[in-house]
């Protein structure tokens, strides 16, 4: 039996604010276009990514659907919440409990700054939780040891803005100037408004199989990793201002970047596209240098050099990345895997990469859990 994944169907609710639709509503959508694309299977097992949609959400979208009868287990990860259900079903096909298998994230965000359980609640009233205060110091940190400048903070807004006017289930989809978002409120010095994502709302799916059930065409799952911080760095993803300063302490994304590269076989430069996290301007710039896509210090490099841009050696975030489609905590991980799929089959229109054939996805949410996602074709 062979033990690759492949990638059946995709499919994704917009990312935005839907005042009439329920976070199930949401779900509902998402997932009957996955099963549509895949043809409709009957499907072994779900797992659900949310981290704010209560008690046995991802049950309450197959109930909706009269899809229940299998486990169904909801996956809280923060914003890797979706790629770590990603990695428990491929798991589960790998060591052949399922031949197919539903995943789905959901989610509605509040309005305002993320809310998390995860900070104690003297820690979120100083600033030091998923703050802009707290990623404000990550930036000032990285300003000073890569070298980046505030301009090339707003670069990566801007890149990422014309990215997203091309992308139909982005939030924001109009371009924008170095001179408006500097021009847009001040958050947290170096960060203003427009170098922040928003917290919303949508959905995504994805439906897996085994190859052999699968078209032999079919998008392939080479590797899901999600890893957890190691403890000591004061700026980590974890706790923030809490640890020593100990720069050879690796990162939580670049432990998973490096389990996801021995795993699907392929290194930094075998990509062809990436989507990661871009909660704010700064967060793009640092996973560079985590995911091994530059060496400490040519973040700013790549980033004047248009490498990252549409048209460039290594395009990142084609779909608009957070910035343009703001951030579902659970949808998130899984719509970048939507688009990189599409992106390898040649359908992702005016945004179309040509020749994609590797793609890395990456995302970090509270604990701190990372998530890589290679697929190839």
């Amino acid at each position: 039996m062979s033990t690759d994944v492949r990638v059946a169907g995709v499919g994704i609710h917009p990312f935005g604010r839907f005042p009439d639709l329920t976070v199930t509503e949401l779900g509902i959508a998402a997932v009957r276009a996955a099963l549509d694309e895949a043809g409709d299977p009957r499907f072994d097992a779900a797992f659900c990514g949310t981290a704010y949609a209560g008690v046995a959400a991802g049950h309450k979208v197959l109930s909706a659907i009269g899809r229940t009868g299998i486990p169904i287990v909801d996956v809280e990860a923060g914003c890797a919440s979706g790629a770590a259900a990603l990695m428990l079903a491929a798991g589960a096909i790998r060591a052949g409990q399922y031949d197919t298998v539903l995943v789905f994230g959901i989610e509605k965000m509040p309005k305002g700054i993320i809310r998390s359980t995860f900070f104690e609640p003297w820690r979120e009233a100083a600033g030091l939780a998923a703050t802009p205060a707290y990623f404000a110091l990550r930036a000032q940190r990285l300003q000073r040891e890569a070298n980046v400048t505030k301009e090339q903070l707003a670069q990566v807004v801007v890149k990422n803005r014309r990215h997203g006017v091309h992308n139909p289930d982005a939030m924001f989809r109009r371009e924008t100037t170095v001179e408006e978002v500097l021009g847009s409120r001040l958050v947290c010095e170096p960060l203003h408004l427009f170098m922040l994502c928003s917290p919303n709302e949508g959905a995504a799916a994805v439906v897996l199989r085994r190859a052999a059930d699968a078209a032999s065409d079919a998008v392939r799952l080479d590797a899901a990793v999600l890893r957890s911080h190691l403890p000591g760095s004061v700026l980590g993803e974890a706790t923030p201002m809490s640890g020593v300063e100990d720069d050879d302490i690796p990162p939580p994304s670049t432990l998973a970047a490096r389990d996801a590269y021995a795993a699907a076989g392929v290194g930094p430069t075998d990509l062809d596209v990436v989507e990661c996290q871009d909660t704010d301007a700064a967060r793009e710039l640092l996973s560079y240098e985590e995911l091994g896509l530059c060496e400490r210090g040519e973040q700013g490099r790549l980033l004047e050099e248009g490498t990252t841009a549409l048209g460039g050696r290594l395009p990142v975030n084609p779909s608009g990345g957070l910035l343009s489609k703001g951030e579902p905590l659970g949808a998130s991980a899984l719509g970048q895997v939507v688009e990189l799929t599409r992106q390898l089959r040649g359908t992702a229109d005016a945004r179309q990469i040509e020749g994609a054939r590797v793609g890395l996805a990456h995302t970090v949410g509270r604990g701190a859990n990372a998530s890589v996602t290679i697929v190839s074709r």
